[in-house]
């Protein structure tokens, strides 16, 4: 019986209009919207400050480095086309230092670092 009792009140409560409640408005409530809209505003000028940043500075800046990066990179290339030509069509052997490419224990994965690049790097696989 009891169910139905609260089942009823909750249903005369929903029903009930909800706008006759009323809002009493603090004294420093107009002291508080005035804050409100002035850290909205400052950060509405922040947002376009960094966003004219990223695109006036930002993205040029990272257009020319990468047209800096891609010359050097031609450069780079030419001269080593340049020096396997001189070579019979191969770069020549790179000289055994004792210093250089010393293996105490191998490598989890091989004789070859992490990154091997079989253009650039020694293969020490072969070595062995």
């Amino acid at each position: 019986m009891s169910f139905l009792a609260r089942s009823a009140t909750r249903a005369l409560t929903r029903a009930a209009p909800r706008g006759s409640r009323t809002v009493t408005v603090d004294a420093n409530a107009g002291e508080y919207f005035t804050k409100r809209d002035a850290v909205r505003a400052h950060a509405a000028e922040t947002t376009n400050l960094w966003r004219r940043i990223s695109f006036f500075v930002c993205f040029p800046a990272t257009v020319v480095c990468i047209a800096w990066v891609e010359k050097a990179e031609a450069e780079h290339a030419a001269h080593t086309e340049h020096v396997k030509e001189e070579n019979g069509g191969h770069l020549p052997e790179i000289p055994e230092y004792d210093y250089m490419n010393r293996r105490v224990k191998p490598f989890p994965w091989g004789m070859n670092t992490l990154f091997y690049n079989e253009h650039v790097n020694k293969d020490m696989s072969q070595q062995e």
